[in-house]
């Protein structure tokens, strides 16, 4: 992160059987998408959100966080809260954090959004347009949101926050059911984003479902954003199924005039094609399943495994959103054949088939 300005901070105070243990297993978790450094009583963690620099004193282990606004430095305390929590299991440490953006149990990354619109892009993905207020901080600091649907019948009743750090989520007859989507267009003066959503058939398809009925009014939860962003580089391979099109769209369009990008796609017929416009350079690749099922074919791993040094070179940075299985083989191809920088790839798995929500991103 750049140095920051007007920072806020917060801290806690954590007593545990084994501190070292857990700033061992905090820091290996982190150095997955953070910079870290460790000695043996101390890390230092910088990630895309903020910084947290974590010390051992005796059986505590003591957090200290800092980021340049509020919705940030909330996204550094859950993110450590959760980590910690779920190593702790069955020991239970207390946690409660002190310090700023703290006076409220509001999200800083919630808002309430009403459909203004529906209509279908393609066959496969439909465009909802939202409306909120105080959109600004979604136009900044990642793609993604999440979209919080509501059961049918119920007045909403949104998630808190909680002293650990974590959002507080209803339950019973009051619970919501989450997804992650991509912001395709945000516009903060008049309060509005498109979200493009992959339509399919099934009957455990909430999101599908949602977007299939939204009619003007309907109300729905939305946090973030998150995801973050895309590294400066003068040639981008960006890869993907349809969940990923409205990811490479945006990334598309915020490159420089000055920059190339390599584009691999994989929907179902040509009818999913989607224009795709960008100040750079651009050369596209549609890659057709006909008929079968996403996730399946391998074909994007296969595809990126054919790529020569102009295409996928040492300045390249990839970016890449598809199925598990192809997240996978991509990520460990790219890692451990070419050796490609970490630093200069992001590889995630959108989806996973037989799972739902966020189990599409849990690692096996």
């Amino acid at each position: 992160m750049s140095a920051m300005s007007n920072v806020l901070s917060s801290s806690a105070a954590v007593k545990l059987h084994a501190p070292q243990d857990m700033l061992d297993k905090l820091c290996n978790v982190f150095a997955e998408h953070a910079r870290v450094e460790r000695d043996d009583l101390q890390g230092r963690i910088e990630m895309y959100y903020g910084k947290a620099h974590l010390t051992i004193a005796g059986d505590v282990l003591s957090m200290d966080v800092e980021a340049d606004d509020e919705t940030s430095l909330a996204y550094v305390r859950m993110v450590l809260a959760d980590n910690l929590l779920t190593f702790a299991g069955e020991e239970k440490p207390q946690l409660s954090w002190m310090g700023d953006g703290l006076t409220s149990t509001d999200l800083p990354y919630f808002r309430e959004m009403r459909v203004v619109s529906a209509y279908d892009l393609t066959p496969h993905m439909r465009r909802v347009r939202l409306r909120g207020e105080n959109l600004a901080r979604f136009a900044v600091g990642g793609l993604h949101i999440r979209l919080l649907f509501v059961s049918e019948g119920r007045k909403p009743v949104w998630p808190t926050m909680g002293r650990d750090g974590r959002p507080v989520w209803p339950d019973g007859e009051d619970a919501l059911i989450a997804r992650v989507y991509t912001i395709r267009n945000i516009d903060v003066n008049s309060g509005e984003v498109d979200i493009d959503m992959v339509v399919h058939p099934g009957n455990d398809t909430p999101g599908a479902t949602w977007a299939l009925n939204a009619k003007p009014g309907d109300i729905v939860g939305m946090t973030g954003p998150g995801g973050g962003g895309v590294l400066d580089a003068p040639q981008h391979l960006l890869v993907g199924d349809e969940t990923a099109l409205p990811a490479i769209g945006r990334i598309l369009e915020a490159l420089p005039s000055d920059a190339k990008a390599t584009v691999i796609l994989e929907v179902d017929g040509p009818a999913d094609q989607l224009a795709l416009k960008s100040p750079a350079s651009i050369d596209v690749h549609w890659h057709y399943r006909l008929g079968a099922p996403a996730g399946t074919t391998g074909r994007l791993a296969e595809m990126i495994q054919t790529l020569d040094s102009s295409v996928l070179s040492s300045d390249t940075f990839v970016w890449v959103g598809c199925e598990f299985a192809d997240f996978k083989q991509i990520r460990a191809y790219l890692r451990k054949e070419r050796k490609h920088e970490r630093s200069k790839h992001h590889v995630v798995a959108y989806w996973r088939r037989g799972f739902d929500g966020d189990n599409a991103r849990q690692s096996d």
